[in-house]
């Protein structure tokens, strides 16, 4: 029944209702008595909450489709409102499921669109800070050690200071150009840079340990650059922003072997109630791009911060490296 017939006839039951108590032997004074007056109220009563109860029944489908219109998040994907019944409500349900399925698609389009030019760029830049950038900071380091070698000694400190500079300066950008190209991860695989991370972000306030369980299931190239990126962000965020002395990464495989599952936890004051930041989003956006499952929480214990990632081997598609 359609919710225009559906209102109709509640609101028809409460009339028959109410004609029927006027030709009852209900009557009704001139004054009107208390009695009667109690009597008119209590009907007039009965019949207001039975038809707040009979329009609650009828449009309640509307308010849980309100509820799921009202907390839709396109990168948080739940389960669809069930459609039920038919007329109307039935029909503007399976549209806002229809409607969701086609924004999710072209979202994860239009995502994998701007991670491709992302990571294009990314390797672009990466290429032009080594060959450029560093050949020109190298050259400058020989000229540096050749002028250093003929000058009087007072002058030969300050320039092997200005060499040492140079050379951190090289170090630096070296460091750069690998986070914005993943080399170890075309070149070794996804566990030698997931090593390879562990390795650079470890300092002397921050240690990062890297667990991989061996024989992992295989990968596509997109899903190991997602697992990768993730992994990479949320080191990022817990050497940036958490506080944290202590990391642990673990990569391992799914129950039934049926994906990858990747795990970063640390121990420092956790994300509590800030927002999600643009770097969560963007693991989000990788995570749908390959239709993986990505959970952002506490850590163990309640402490820290704990990323996980989960790659199911048949879902590994995605943007090129």
């Amino acid at each position: 029944m359609s919710l225009y017939g559906r209102i109709f006839l509640l609101n028809a039951v409460v009339l028959v209702v109410a004609v029927a108590l006027l030709l009852g032997p209900v009557t009704v004074s001139t004054p009107i008595l208390l009695g009667e007056a109690l009597v008119l109220l209590g009907g007039l009563g009965a019949m207001l909450v039975a038809n707040a109860v009979l329009l609650r029944i009828g449009l309640a489908p509307l308010a849980r489709l309100n509820r799921a219109m009202a907390t839709a998040d396109l990168l948080r994907p739940d389960a669809r409102p069930v459609v039920t019944g038919q007329g109307e409500i039935a029909g503007l349900t399976a549209t806002f499921n229809t409607m969701l399925d086609r924004l999710e698609a072209e979202r994860a389009t239009s995502s994998g669109r701007v991670l491709s030019a992302l990571e294009a760029e990314r390797r672009r830049i990466a290429r032009e800070l080594h060959d450029e950038i560093g050949q020109t900071l190298t050259a400058v380091l020989l000229q540096l050690k050749h002028a250093a070698d003929r000058v009087p000694e007072p002058v030969r400190a300050e320039l092997h200071q200005a060499q040492e500079t140079t050379r951190a300066s090289l170090d630096e950008i070296r460091r750069i150009a690998r986070r914005l190209r993943p080399g170890v991860l075309e070149e070794l695989g996804l566990h030698s840079a997931v090593r390879a991370l562990a390795s650079e972000f470890t300092t002397t306030r921050l240690g990062v340990t890297a667990h991989i369980t061996p024989g992992l299931p295989a990968l596509g190239p997109a899903a190991e650059l997602v697992l990768y990126r993730v992994a990479q962000e949320s080191l990022t965020n817990a050497a940036r922003h958490s506080g944290a002395g202590r990391v642990e990464v673990h990569l391992l495989p799914l129950p039934g072997g049926a994906g990858v599952g990747l795990v970063v936890s640390d121990d420092g004051g956790g994300i509590g109630a800030a927002p999600e930041g643009a770097g969560i989003q963007g693991m989000r956006e990788r995570a749908l791009l390959i239709g993986a499952e990505l959970l952002v929480g506490t850590g163990p214990g309640g402490r820290g911060t704990r990323v996980c990632l989960n790659v199911t081997s048949d879902r590994t598609g995605g943007t090129a490296r």
